[in-house]
């Protein structure tokens, strides 16, 4: 069996030209990185500005394991099925990050033959986003201790500065430092902090800009903690808006490359939907609903997380709503939740399957109250048995979902046209109803109730003293009328990894909480998410290799 680098690369690939005169891109909005890569430019945005939008699809999971259920393979197999069988259809996907890429998970280029090409440079630096928002990120980083420095004019609390450095690297050596050290020269010692870059708050923020205007408005709008006196201090206080946003001039503009099978993808954007809200951007999704009758895009995680931001953080700026979602489920998946060990998930335990189920079915119940149809899409396995299969399908029929077998890894596009036409006649269909699970007007603590009980299927929500403060502070400064984007394990339906299925009778625990004003929501921390990942024992970067000629090993 080949490995996905080595099946990406015996592709032979389309000039990117040739796959935007597929979408009716005009040459003069397409800036070329190479052959085939390329950004769109947001003219297009203008330009196609009174064109109806095209069906949204949504694909989200169940709660996954450590290596993740498919849903890019799913959404990048489910895109070229639905080309095959004669829609023009586009993907939009987020941009990998080199935490995962060197840590355990693995990219985010979908795997076998059901992927988004180039890979390497998908997976690797790109066309340069994250850079961007890593340096927009520290350019304000360091402009807080320079302003500090240099007499400190907005009397900033240098004990309660919130802003903190990022790198796009696994680094747990680096989630708590001290800056400053050194003498007088090298500014004001205080304690400081790195997070991956996908959780900064310039990610959230350019996945939520409608151009590069309002861009700059959200920077402005950004708090980097507060003063002598306890009010906020603002980005736009000390004035480095326009050059954060001179650093993203490029970065806003959505990545277009191709499937192998040289179906269009739009990939752009790329925060975690365990830290921030896990989906890919609002220009890229608007530009693939203008480009294409369907769109298929995802949201990070388990439907409790990135599916639950979808609706409530990226549906509430957008504008749009989905027309229909696919649940992706693996057996191995299932088993685990099963109470099968993460050892044993190659093994037959059909009655693992059948225990297990409760977690799809909360998740499938989740996407159900958004009002929206849905669709279980399983990811077959080399090692799934026929009995486990038969026990899932069973076990969906009996539950009322409609099901289909996805073997997009194996087969790429051809692996999934029953999954494209049963997608269709959801779409045809068309029984999609908007409902917002809270009013974003409510106090933080009802509306992260409503998360809790809705989705989580948990009691309710406890928080910290230092929580509590945090809320009063918020309510205090007018900064609590914003949807709530909870940072939690993506292991569980809980803020507790272990448990599994779907657990009863918890609360959750929430530590911290803090607005991200530029992007507009308000970040509620649990207890056991890390906004800095380490690596483990051994690291995928220990199977890397590059030789003289330049062909790359060992990225999956």
């Amino acid at each position: 069996m080949l490995s996905d680098i080595e099946i990406a690369q015996k592709n032979v690939m389309e000039p990117i030209g040739k796959i935007a005169e597929q979408l009716d891109i005009l040459p003069e909005e397409l800036e070329q990185y190479g052959h085939y890569k390329a950004k769109i430019s947001l003219e297009l945005l203008k330009r196609l500005e009174k064109k109806p939008n095209g069906k949204l699809v949504l694909v989200t999971a169940i709660t996954p394991t450590p290596a993740g259920e498919g849903k890019s393979t799913t959404s990048i197999g489910l895109v070229q099925a639905l080309n095959k069988i004669g829609k023009k259809a586009v993907v939009a996907l987020r941009e990998p990050s080199l935490g995962p890429v060197f840590g355990i998970k693995g990219g985010a280029a979908g795997g076998g033959y059901a992927q988004v090409v180039p890979m390497d440079d998908i997976n690797l630096h790109f066309t340069g986003d994250m850079h961007a928002i890593t340096a927009a990120n520290n350019l304000l980083s360091a402009m807080i201790d320079n302003h500090i420095h240099q007499g400190n004019a907005l009397r900033i609390d240098s004990r309660q500065v919130t802003w903190r450095r990022v790198m796009d690297m696994n680094d747990r050596a680096l989630r708590n430092v001290v800056v400053g050290l050194g003498g007088k020269v090298c500014g004001f010692p205080r304690q400081d902090g790195f997070m991956i870059t996908v959780a900064s708050e310039i990610m959230a923020i350019l996945c939520l800009a409608k151009d590069l205007q309002d861009l700059k408005e959200r920077f402005g709008r950004i708090v980097i903690g507060c003063d002598l006196d306890g009010n906020p201090v603002y980005v736009h206080q000390l004035g480095c808006e326009g050059a954060m946003a001179l650093l993203m001039k490029d970065a806003i503009k959505p990545n277009l490359v191709q499937t192998l099978e040289h179906t269009p993808a739009i990939i752009h954007g790329g925060p975690f939907a365990n830290i921030a809200h896990g989906c890919n951007s609002l220009l890229a999704t608007k530009m693939a609903l203008k480009l294409g009758d369907i769109t298929v895009t995802e949201a990070g995680f388990g439907a409790d997380l990135g599916a639950e931001k979808f609706m409530d953080i990226k549906c509430h700026y957008g504008g749009f709503y989905p027309n229909a979602v696919v649940v992706v489920a693996t057996i191995r998946a299932l088993k685990m939740h099963g109470g099968v060990k993460k050892t044993d998930l190659n093994q037959e335990n059909v009655q693992a399957v059948s225990d297990g189920f409760s977690n799809l079915a909360k998740q499938v119940e989740n996407m159900r109250s958004f009002g929206l149809p849905v669709l279980v899409a399983i990811n077959k396995f080399a090692s799934d048995t026929p009995a486990e299969v038969d026990m899932l399908l069973k076990k969906c029929e009996s539950y009322g979902v409609e099901v289909t077998l996805n073997e997009c890894w194996e087969k790429g596009g051809e692996g999934g046209i029953d999954m494209a036409h049963k997608l269709v006649e959801l779409l045809e269909k068309d029984h999609s109803k908007k409902v917002e699970l809270y009013d974003v007007k409510d106090t933080i603590p009802h509306k992260l109730e409503a998360i809790c009980t809705k989705i989580y299927g948990g009691d309710g929500v406890d928080f910290t003293p230092n929580a509590k403060k945090q809320i009063k502070q918020l309510e205090d400064w007018g900064l609590d009328k914003l949807p709530v984007c909870v940072a939690k394990t993506q292991y569980s339906l809980s803020d507790n990894p272990a448990l599994l299925g779907a657990p009863k009778n918890f609360r959750i625990t929430v530590q911290d909480v803090r607005v991200s004003n530029g992007a507009g929501f308000i970040v509620c921390q649990t207890s056991n998410i890390m906004v800095m990942p380490g690596l483990p024992k051994k690291p995928a970067a220990l199977n890397m290799d590059i030789d003289a000629n330049g062909k790359i090993t060992g990225l999956f």
